[in-house]
């Protein structure tokens, strides 16, 4: 069992929902997966058991989501990856485009032949 730190706390809090004056004026206890089980082997109760059996799931519950969110995050960042290397290359598809459209300024060709200072 440990006591929350005040950001972990601020992050459970219901900002809609919680009172200027009430509720909570210290920092809550939270259990680790294993200080549930070490609870559930010292209470005796069934309605204890049930609990400590419903926890304790709820422990394995949230250790496959977080195994699932991180497969996720895996692939959002490849597809970030690949997005930004597929924009690079539409930014080289459009600079040679442009290039393409609009040629430099080629300065007029001198005539061949002879030029008097009339003409």
């Amino acid at each position: 069992m440990f006591r929350l730190a005040p950001a972990e706390f601020k992050n459970l809090r219901s900002q809609i929902a919680t009172s200027r004056w009430g509720g909570r004026r210290s920092l809550p206890y939270a259990f680790t997966e294993h200080g549930v089980a070490m609870l559930s082997s010292v209470l005796n109760s069934e309605r204890a058991v049930q609990v400590n059996i419903a926890i304790v799931r709820a422990f394995v519950k949230l250790r496959e989501w977080i195994v699932t969110h991180k497969e996720l995050a895996l692939k959002m960042d490849e597809l970030e990856r690949t997005q930004k290397e597929q924009a690079a290359h539409i930014g080289n598809i459009y600079q040679v485009l442009e290039q393409l459209t609009n040629p430099a300024e080629v300065p007029p060709a001198r005539r061949i032949g002879f030029v008097t200072e009339d003409a």
